[in-house]
């Protein structure tokens, strides 16, 4: 008997004292799995997906990406923006990367845009660097300029002028 109580205390020492430092160990790995998770929204998240069965009426804005299978009625501001085979846009495209595989019918203003020979593009195109595939078909202008995105048009680089 004094032998198993000398077992049970020895077993309850260790057991508190095995336990005191574990309850520090998560608390000291927590710490780090704080500080990661901290860092984790960092990283860039999914782009959102408007898949093909999906009609969305009104304008669409993002700082993040957007990709579009379906079809959207009205403008879309986005940091990238591709725009699928089997999608439609009615309306204007500001984004600084755009890649358009399907049909876009309005004006496209982006940093960089390109048009793959699956494109369809009625309306015109501002642009800092542009791509065009081969079999890509296009109605429109297409215009440089330093800051397509901000600017838009020709008659805001015009108002400071004028100003000065």
């Amino acid at each position: 008997m004094f032998s198993k109580s000398r077992i049970n205390e020895s077993v309850g020492k260790t057991g508190p004292e095995s336990d005191a430092p574990r309850a520090s160990d998560p608390v000291s790995t927590a710490k780090p799995a704080y500080e990661f998770t901290t860092s984790a929204p960092k990283a860039k998240p999914p782009a959102s997906v408007l898949s093909s069965d999906l009609t969305v009426v009104g304008n669409l804005k993002t700082s993040g990406d957007i990709q579009v299978e379906g079809t959207v009625e009205g403008d879309i501001r986005a940091h990238l923006l591709t725009v699928g085979e089997s999608a439609t846009i009615k309306g204007e495209i500001v984004a600084d990367d755009i890649v358009v595989n399907g049909r876009v019918v309005g004006r496209v203003r982006g940093l960089k845009v390109r048009l793959t020979a699956t494109a369809r593009v009625e309306g015109d195109i501002i642009h800092k660097t542009i791509a065009i595939e081969s079999g890509a078909h296009f109605e429109g202008s297409v215009q440089r300029q330093d800051d397509p995105i901000s600017g838009g048009s020709g008659a805001a680089k015009a108002a400071p002028i004028a100003a000065k």
